[in-house]
C-alpha cells in the first residue's frame, strides 16, 4: 500500500461511511488517516468506527492514524416565539439573558461569559457570519446592539465573537467526557476547537499527559495573534479555515493559511488544511475547478496533510472524493514548480547535531539519486526532522512503537514501518535493504540515505548519517 504522493489525506467518517467495506474502499483510494468527528454520533458509534479501523489496519498491515475531534464550547441563541424574525439593517436589536421567547427586538443569549467580553462596538455574528451586530451597549446580562448586515434569524443559531477573548475553558463537560473516552480508546491525536491562547493549549495538554498528540485547530483570530507560541505548545496545527472563514475577512483566509503553513514548516510540526477543500462533491461526483485549484495550492505550500469533512461523512461520493484529492495531489507533486517551491521555501537547518545530519542527508540523498531516506526513530523527531527538509525522495520511517508509527501517518512524504530497534550498525544497514526492497521503494543497484542515532534507541539522538547499496 504505497501511496504515490508525499502529502497525505485525512477523511472524516460519519453516516456515509460508518462500515468496515466502506471504510476500505477510502483507505485503498488513499486516505492515510481518519478523523472522529465528536461534535456528531454517540461514542458507541466511534468505538465501531475505531475497532474497524484497527482491523483494517490488520488486513493491510498498514499503520492508520485516527483523530478524536473534540467540540468545543458552542454559543447560540435562544428561540423565537414564532418561526424566527428578519433582521433590517440600521434596526435595534438586543440580545439578553431572559428566557423569554425573542421577537423581532430581542433574543436570549444564555452564555454570561459572552456579556463580560463585551466593548463597545464589539462584533457579534450570527448565523455562521450572515448576519452581523454592533455592540452599542451593553452589561453583564445584556447588549444592544445596531444591525449591520440583516438576514433572516432563527431558533439556536450560532453566534460568533471575532473581536473578543471569551474567558471560557476550550473544553466543555462533554469535551471532557469525550476526551477521557478518546483517549480510552485509543486514538493518536486530539484536535482541540476554539483554542484562543496559549493557556487553551496548556490546559488540553495537561488532560491529555502524553497519551496523543495534541492538534490545535487554529479558528479564531486571537490564536493567530499567538501563532508562535502557540505552535511551540503544539504537536500539529490545523488550519480550520469553516470557522476561521466566519469570524476573518473572505481575504484574510488565504493569507493566515499561508502563515500558518509557513510557521508550522519553519518550526517542524505538521500541518493541515481543512474545510470545504471539495464541498461541492457532498453532492456531485467531481469537484469545481476552483476546489480543485485550492487543494493544489494548499499542496503547493507544503502543507503536510489536507483532509475532507462533510465529503467524506455525509456526501453521496465519499471513495470519489478521495480519488480525486489523491489524482490532485500527485499532479502538483509531478510539476516542476513544486520542487523549486519546495526549495525555495527550505530553511537554514538549527545549530544542532541532528538537524545537521538530516539536511545532509536530503542533500545526500539529491545528489546520489537515493532512492529513499530511511529513519530509526521511537518518538518520531528523527522522522519529523526529515520532512521537515522536504526532501525530493520518500522517507521510511523505522520504529517499534505502534504510537509513533500512527501518529507519522499524517505527515509529509513518511512512509512508517513497525520493527525492531537496529542494535548496530550492520543491523541497520540490513533492515533498511530489506524494508526498502519489500515496500517497494529500492531495487539492486539503488541506494538509501539512512539516519538514526547512536547509541541505538535513545530518543531524539540523531547523530549518524549512512549511504547502503541496495543488492
Amino acid at each position: 500500500m504505497r501511496r504515490q504522493r508525499k502529502a497525505k489525506i485525512i477523511a472524516t467518517l460519519g453516516p456515509a461511511s460508518s462500515t468496515i467495506e466502506m471504510m476500505a474502499k477510502l483507505f485503498e483510494a488513499g486516505a492515510d488517516v481518519f478523523r472522529l468527528n465528536f461534535s456528531h454520533g454517540t461514542h458507541e458509534d466511534h468505538k465501531k468506527r475505531y475497532d474497524d479501523i484497527r482491523e483494517l489496519e490488520k488486513r493491510y498491515g498498514r499503520p492508520i492514524g485516527v483523530i478524536g475531534d473534540l467540540q468545543g464550547p458552542k454559543f447560540r441563541v435562544g428561540e423565537f416565539a414564532g418561526d424566527g424574525i428578519e433582521l433590517e439593517v440600521g434596526q435595534t436589536f438586543q440580545v439578553d439573558l431572559s428566557e423569554e421567547p425573542g421577537d423581532q427586538t430581542r433574543v436570549q443569549l444564555p452564555h454570561p461569559e459572552v456579556f463580560k467580553a463585551l466593548s463597545d462596538g464589539t462584533d457579534l455574528l450570527l448565523n455562521d457570519g450572515r448576519i452581523r451586530l454592533k455592540v452599542k451597549e451593553f452589561s453583564d446580562s445584556h447588549a444592544v446592539t445596531e444591525v449591520i448586515a440583516g438576514g433572516p434569524l432563527s431558533d439556536n443559531k450560532g453566534l460568533n465573537l471575532p473581536d473578543a477573548v471569551i474567558d471560557v475553558s476550550p473544553l466543555t463537560e462533554k469535551d471532557r467526557e469525550d476526551l477521557r473516552f478518546a483517549l480510552d480508546l485509543g486514538v493518536d491525536w486530539i484536535a482541540l476547537s476554539f483554542v484562543q491562547r496559549p493557556e487553551d493549549v496548556e490546559e488540553g495538554r495537561k488532560l491529555v499527559a502524553g497519551r496523543a498528540g495534541i492538534m490545535v485547530k487554529l479558528e479564531k483570530p486571537s490564536a493567530i495573534k499567538h501563532l508562535d507560541e502557540i505552535i511551540e505548545l503544539s504537536d500539529s496545527l490545523m488550519v480550520a479555515r469553516g470557522d476561521l472563514g466566519v469570524e476573518c475577512l473572505p481575504e484574510d483566509v488565504p493569507a493566515f493559511q499561508k502563515l500558518i503553513i509557513r510557521s508550522c514548516r519553519l518550526a517542524g510540526k505538521p500541518v493541515i488544511v481543512a474545510t470545504q477543500m471539495l464541498e461541492s462533491m457532498i453532492d456531485a461526483p467531481t469537484p469545481t475547478r476552483a476546489e480543485a485549484s485550492d487543494v493544489a495550492t494548499a499542496v503547493y505550500e507544503g502543507a503536510d496533510t489536507v483532509m475532507l469533512s462533510a465529503e467524506s461523512a455525509a456526501g453521496d461520493f465519499p471513495v470519489e472524493a478521495v480519488t480525486m484529492m489523491d489524482r490532485i495531489i500527485r499532479r502538483v507533486e509531478r510539476d516542476p514548480i513544486f520542487e523549486e517551491m519546495m526549495e525555495a521555501q527550505r530553511q537554514d537547518p538549527e545549530s544542532t547535531a541532528a538537524d545537521a545530519i538530516t539536511s545532509a542527508a536530503r542533500q545526500c540523498a539529491s545528489t546520489i539519486s537515493a532512492a529513499a531516506i530511511v529513519t530509526f526513530t521511537s518518538t518520531g523527531s528523527t522522522t519529523l526532522r526529515a520532512a521537515r527538509e522536504r526532501p525530493e525522495v520518500p522517507i521510511i520511517c523505522c520504529t517499534p512503537r505502534t504510537g509513533t508509527a500512527r501518529r507519522l501517518a499524517l505527515v509529509w512524504g513518511v512512509h512508517c514501518v513497525f520493527t525492531e530497534d537496529a542494535s548496530s550498525f550492520r543491523e541497520m544497514v540490513t533492515k533498511s535493504i530489506k524494508i526498502a526492497s519489500e515496500e517497494e521503494f529500492a531495487s539492486a543497484g539503488d541506494r538509501l540515505i539512512i539516519t538514526a542515532g547512536v547509541p541505538f534507541g535513545t530518543p531524539g539522538a540523531t547523530n549518524i548519517l549512512r549511504i547502503a547499496w541496495v543488492e
